[in-house]
């Protein structure tokens, strides 16, 4: 069987892209491994890898520079939906980016509210996101993040 197509849906702007330049390293039931470049070129990263964990609702992502030094773990709140052989990945809106010396900084909270305001998304949705943040949040605050990140640490 061929790999599965990878699909990135987002709220705002209302897109949904096939993630074809993504790389499949790893899936099972539980987890699914890509490495990715960036579709846009940045000075400070180039490329990475992002574990998806497909029961829990976040990607945690490895951003590295051409140095292969890490930039940062950008985590993202996601809904995924297997359809035969695709995975479509929803961006719930809410983020977390946990920066190498160990701050972590909640981002797009506002983007949630303003999706709701717009009508882009129902309440249902919404506090899925929340309860999704939580739970990583707590998982990153009790000084667990290895327990995600461990994934990202393959070679080549």
């Amino acid at each position: 069987m061929c790999s599965p197509k990878l699909y990135r849906k987002r709220f705002i702007p209302m897109e949904t892209l096939e993630l074809k330049d993504d790389v499949l390293v790893y899936e099972d039931s539980d987890i699914l491994i890509t490495k990715w470049n960036v579709f846009r070129p940045k000075a400070a990263f180039s490329h990475g890898i992002s574990c998806y964990f497909l029961k829990e609702g976040y990607k945690v992502s490895k951003f590295l520079n051409d140095a292969e030094e890490l930039v940062y773990y950008y985590c993202d709140i996601i809904e995924t939906t297997k359809e035969e052989n695709s995975y479509i990945f929803t961006d719930l809106l809410a983020d977390v980016i946990i920066y190498p010396n160990g701050f972590v900084k909640v981002v797009d909270l506002a983007e949630l509210a303003d999706a709701r305001d717009e009508g882009l998304i129902i309440e249902d949705v919404v506090k899925t996101a929340l309860r999704r943040l939580e739970s990583l949040l707590t998982i990153i605050y009790d000084g667990k993040l290895s327990v995600l990140t461990k994934h990202l640490e393959i070679e080549g």
